[in-house]
C-alpha cells in the first residue's frame, strides 16, 4: 500500500500542478445550461465550487501540500525517520481520505483521488491485521530480516 500511496500522491501533484493551468470543476455539468454560442455554463449553485477550483485555485493548492506531505511521509524524508509520525498508520489513512476528498473536486485529480482511497483501503486492512511498523525500522538495513 505504501507505493499505491506514493503513486496516488505524485498523481495528486501532477493533477494540481495541471489544475493551475486548466481550472475544470468536475461536477459542472450538473444542473447547467447549454448555451450555443458560450457552451456549458454551471449552475449557480455550484458557485462555492467555481470561487475556489475555477476563480482562485485554493483547492490545487491544498492538494499539492498534502500530495508533497504524504510523499515526504512515504518515501521518508530523515528527519521522519524513525519517528512517531512516520510509523502512524493512522495518520496515513487520514491523510490519504483528505486527500481523496480533495482530488475528486477537480477534474485533472479523478485518478489520484481513485488510487488515493484504494491506498486508503489497504492501509485500513492493515490496521485492521493490527500490522505495524516498528520491525521494519528495527532491522533495517539487514537482508532478509525486514
Amino acid at each position: 500500500s505504501r507505493y499505491i500511496s506514493l503513486t496516488a500522491s505524485v498523481c495528486a501533484v501532477w493533477a494540481s500542478f495541471w489544475g493551475f493551468f486548466f481550472r475544470k470543476f468536475f461536477w459542472d455539468v450538473i444542473g447547467g445550461i447549454l448555451r450555443s454560442p458560450g457552451g456549458l455554463q454551471s449552475s449557480p449553485k455550484f458557485a462555492l465550487f467555481i470561487n475556489v477550483i475555477v476563480k482562485y485555485p485554493i483547492v490545487q493548492i491544498g492538494t499539492m501540500a498534502l500530495g508533497f506531505t504524504i510523499i515526504a511521509l512515504e518515501y521518508p524524508i530523515p528527519i521522519l525517520k524513525g519517528t512517531a509520525i512516520f510509523r502512524s498508520i493512522v495518520l496515513r489513512v487520514v491523510l490519504l481520505i483528505v486527500q481523496t476528498a480533495g482530488t475528486v473536486i477537480f477534474y485533472q485529480g479523478t485518478n489520484a483521488a481513485l488510487w488515493s482511497l484504494i491506498a486508503a483501503m489497504f492501509y485500513i486492512r492493515a490496521l485492521t491485521l493490527r500490522e505495524r511498523m516498528d520491525e521494519a525500522i528495527k532491522h533495517k538495513g539487514r537482508v532478509g530480516q525486514a
